[in-house]
């Protein structure tokens, strides 16, 4: 635990339960174990998958699942020590030493899924007739999903290979060299986490500090973030060609399991309401503040009537509980298993990962939540956020390693659905007006920040990989890039310096994942369309829910949205969502 004198006591992780140290006999064990199962898995089917009858061939998945479960608890571990302390060398160094290792035992049984691959859909049907077979149904199915794309035995063993000194290497230089940045502001050298956080201060001069500080350091260091996303773009565009995909947005919709007309349909929505929300609500908050234009430092910034009470961890904990408890118990049970196990990692360090997440882990270990947490309503809203991931993790871990993981789109929905009963909760025990007025507005933001930023986002990544298919881009040309799309997004309200087209560089997930930002926009105007369905609806509704999550990977977003009457197919399913957002600023407006 760390202490702060306003927040209380700080939980930090103990990841014990996965190895009890870098240089454990266990992890060496394991990983020794790894590679020499995987050289007996390739001797024993290379060559002979296509050949196996349907219980053999579930006995082969079985085995496989078994060790790549294995390789993910080595691989979980050292991304968390990693996180925990990015700029420590020794940090640095285990996790990609361990990250080759991993990488190495993959190789060797990567001709496994690939022969899985070319298997004829009738013959692997006639196999199905194996009970033991069928469990993987789903797996299968989504695996082979990749068959039109999937390139030559010795094309797929290279691009694996060769990732670790590629990819991989390139994300890990943006990663160190952001924990690396400093950021000088009122004599003090401050890290990313700590100068964005200002970006909320209720002094605008802070602010403004604040946000020409981070413009100033981005742009002194814009260059080698120019040369990562250039690079990595290209690199994206280089394997999308020899896979056959359309578009740079396409790879990741396959891996989401979401039609390329959807994720288009979302993209439009969105941007067809710029001017009934974000441009709005910004009108509103400018008349607020009693100006005509806002500046760009703004728009985070907190409304006048904000109570900036600090929320100590103790009021957060019993806070986002009590919301999860209101809507089930076994929700809340399981999410108070966080509190009471050392499986949260809180407090805000030099050097650790910035943000926050939720580590599943592997299904026979747990979840792991990362947060940097300062005491901010926001904050509140995080851990409601990660914690939903968590639980999210912990039901679904009973599909087995190789069907737990839910696609993207998908798990955002948990955790902004414990967002929103979290913020549900903390309004209905709010009869102040001003009170009110000020929880209101910050939901709306954050719902913004959500649906609205994160499209923008994601225009911004497809805009750049478009633009760099004319070759490479200077920095000034993904800053212009920038610059219109904010302008669409945020609306005519806000005036913008010239340090601002460098607030690009910091984003981590252009860089860890391209295109991953849509999912967020998507899990949203899902949760929102959910919410109305449960507001409205009879017993039954929690322990439907608690079904989805338990799901995992093994359905599809008709499947799992089906029994709440929902279909993300449907225009107007997208309309529904982002109506919530809309009747929010009615409220907020109502409260003058």
């Amino acid at each position: 635990m760390t202490e702060t004198a306003q927040l209380g006591e700080l939980p930090t992780w103990d990841l014990d339960d996965l190895y009890p140290g870098k240089d454990s006999p266990e992890l060496k064990s394991d990983l020794a174990d790894a590679t020499a199962d995987a050289e007996i898995f390739a001797a024993k089917y290379t060559g002979k998958v296509a050949d196996l009858d349907g219980a053999a061939l579930a006995e082969a998945i079985a085995e496989y699942e078994r060790q790549q479960e294995r390789l993910g608890l080595a691989m979980s571990y050292a991304h968390l020590v990693y996180a925990g302390d990015i700029t420590g060398p020794e940090s640095g160094q285990f996790f990609q030493t361990i990250r080759e290792q991993v990488n190495a035992v993959a190789t060797v049984v990567l001709f496994f899924e690939l022969e899985l691959r070319r298997i004829e859909d009738a013959d692997l049907e006639a196999k199905m007739s194996a009970p033991t077979l069928a469990r993987y149904r789903p797996w299968l199915r989504d695996m082979r999903a990749y068959r039109p794309y999937q390139l030559s035995d010795e094309v797929e063993k290279l691009l694996l290979e060769k990732s670790v000194a590629g990819r991989s290497a390139w994300v890990r230089l943006f990663d160190e060299t952001i924990a690396e940045l400093r950021f000088p502001f009122k004599g003090r050298d401050f890290t990313e986490t700590e100068i964005l956080d200002r970006l909320s201060d209720p002094d605008g001069e802070t602010r403004k500090l604040a946000a020409q500080t981070v413009g100033k350091v981005l742009g002194e260091n814009i260059r080698p973030f120019a040369l990562i996303t250039n690079t990595l773009a290209k690199d994206k565009q280089i394997e999308d060609r020899w896979r056959g995909f359309e578009r740079p947005i396409s790879g990741r919709n396959l891996a989401n399991f979401v039609e390329d007309d959807v994720v288009d349909a979302l993209l439009k929505a969105v941007q067809d309401a710029y001017p009934r929300i974000s441009h709005r609500y910004y009108g509103i908050k400018a008349r607020w503040f009693g100006r005509d234009r806002l500046d760009y430092w703004d728009r985070n910034a907190p409304p006048p009537d904000k109570d900036e009470r600090v929320v100590s961890w103790e009021t957060a904990r019993e806070t986002v509980l009590g919301a999860y408890g209101d809507f089930s118990g076994k929700l809340a049970e399981i999410g108070g298993e966080f509190f009471e196990k050392p499986w949260i990692d809180a407090p805000v360090r030099p050097g650790k990962s910035s943000g926050a997440f939720a580590h599943p882990t592997v299904p026979s270990a747990h979840p792991y939540l990362l947060l940097n947490y300062q005491g901010k309503t926001r904050d509140v809203m995080t851990l409601a956020h990660e914690l939903g991931h968590g639980v999210h993790q912990v039901l679904s871990a009973g599909q087995g390693h190789l069907m737990a993981d839910t696609p993207l789109t998908l798990a955002e929905t948990a955790s902004v659905f414990g967002e929103m009963l979290t913020f549900q909760a903390m309004l209905r025990a709010t009869d102040d007006r001003v009170a009110r007025r000020a929880m209101l507005a910050g939901k709306i933001e954050d719902m913004i920040n959500t649906v609205v930023r994160q499209t923008a986002f994601c225009l911004f990544e497809r805009d750049v990989h478009d633009a760099r298919q004319a070759g490479e881009l200077t920095a000034e040309d993904i800053g212009k890039i920038w610059m219109s799309v904010q302008e669409d997004s945020l609306g005519p309200v806000f005036r913008y310096s010239d340090e601002y087209r460098h607030f690009w560089a910091y984003i981590p997930h252009f860089i860890h994942s391209p295109f991953y930002v849509y999912a967020y926009a998507f899990g949203d105007c899902l949760v929102n369309a959910l919410y109305s369905v449960y507001q409205d609806a009879e017993a039954g509704f929690a322990e439907k829910y608690l079904e989805m999550l338990s799901a995992g990977g093994t359905l599809r977003h008709r499947e799992l949205l089906a029994p709440f009457g929902l279909d993300a197919t449907d225009p107007a399913f997208w309309d529904k969502g982002l109506g919530v957002v809309e009747g929010l600023i009615n409220e907020l407006e109502a409260t003058w």
